[in-house]
């Protein structure tokens, strides 16, 4: 199968060191994101003993870290340190803080003191407003999406991304990011649109190679699956 992602690339999404390596292998992984929440989960202690090291397996290719303060003026003190630690570093600020205050400002100053973003948990089209006007005098940067989410919700992403990519028009230097995917119909999805970037977590990464898969091969592959652990079970009737 011919895997045609048209402009879109693929982001891995994840704190397991061993995978974020595999995946440093494949050339059709472009760049690399994590969270705090990935990172807990993953058993991460020491956060920039990691970060450093995922820097050092990545090379050149973009690759996020979060800040983790709530505090604005903390944020910005992490988000210059985090910047320090590679060239193709971007740093994630939040959209807002915890109270639902805006980080607009905050991005505005890390943008024009040319620190390279990645403003993150978005899920409305007012906020992809804001983002793009705090950081249309900066550097290259992303805005990220959190699409999964709006499913989650009952809600139809993809006509809010394709909102969200007009607002974004007007800044080359800014690129759509969509996050949170739960299936490899996203991929499908955000290719088809046109989205810049689709993040992608690592256990929906396995199943990359099913996207435009022969929906009989896929049939018969289940029932086999179905005899063979009948089998393996021992089941009598």
């Amino acid at each position: 199968m011919d895997l045609d992602l048209g402009s879109t690339k693929i982001f891995a999404d994840g704190a397991d060191r061993e995978g974020i390596r595999n995946y440093s292998a494949n050339p059709l992984i472009e760049g690399f994101t994590t969270n705090p929440t990935l990172m807990r989960a993953a058993g991460i202690t020491d956060y920039e003993e990691f970060a450093r090291d995922v820097v050092d397996i990545v090379g050149a290719r973009p690759v996020s870290f979060e800040v983790f303060s709530d505090e604005h003026h903390v944020m910005h003190k992490q988000a210059l340190k985090i910047a320090g630690w590679g060239e193709h570093v971007h740093v994630k600020i939040p959209i807002t803080d915890t109270d639902g205050t805006s980080t607009a400002e905050l991005q505005s100053t890390l943008a024009r003191d040319g620190v390279q973003l990645n403003v993150t948990a978005l899920l409305t089209l007012p906020q992809v407003e804001s983002a793009a006007a705090a950081l249309a005098a900066g550097p290259h940067a992303y805005v990220s999406m959190f699409a999964g989410r709006i499913a989650d919700t009952g809600r139809d992403p993809v006509p809010i991304m394709c909102d969200a990519l007009e607002i974004l028009a007007p800044f080359p230097h800014l690129e759509l990011l969509w996050a949170s995917p739960r299936e490899i119909l996203n991929v499908a999805q955000a290719a088809r649109i046109g989205c810049h970037v689709i993040t992608v977590t690592h256990d929906v990464l396995k199943k990359l190679s099913w996207l435009g898969r022969d929906l009989d091969d896929v049939s018969l592959d289940t029932v086999r699956m179905f005899h063979r652990d009948a089998e393996l079970s021992g089941y009598t009737l």
